[in-house]
């Protein structure tokens, strides 16, 4: 790991004609984004809703690599799908839960409680 701290940078172009925003990162494919269709977008295009949610989930997969590599866990795969809720909160729409199901296999033989302990590890270190 490279030394703290570290600095990301993301760009977001739009035009007044409307259509999709474009998201830059240098070194990175473009990516088109555009409202989801609970706020009347097209649906069709990842959003900063669902690029939060989707950021929750892949920290948590990247972070459990880590986490069983520096285990020594044997594990064949993990998927980890989130489900976030946004809402009103004391009058403001925010996001208020994000809910991980995490699916781990594992080789036969492996300690469950083992691994289970490494999927919380993983899910306490995550930063996202």
């Amino acid at each position: 790991m490279q030394a703290l701290p570290h600095k990301y940078k993301t760009t977001s172009t739009a035009t007044a004609a409307g259509g999709a925003a474009t998201l830059t990162s240098p070194g990175l494919p473009d990516l088109a984004i555009d409202a989801p269709s609970e706020f009347d977008g097209p649906g069709d295009k990842w959003s900063p809703e669902t690029l939060l949610t989707g950021a929750v989930a892949d920290c948590f997969v990247l972070t459990f690599r880590a986490v069983a590599a520096a285990s020594k866990l044997e594990w064949k795969a993990v998927r980890c799908d989130v489900e976030a809720t946004l809402e009103r909160v004391d009058n403001v729409t925010r996001f208020s839960r994000f809910e991980l199901n995490v699916r781990l296999t594992v080789p036969a033989g492996t300690d469950e409680g083992r691994a289970r302990r490494i999927v919380e590890k993983a899910e306490r270190g995550c930063m996202v």
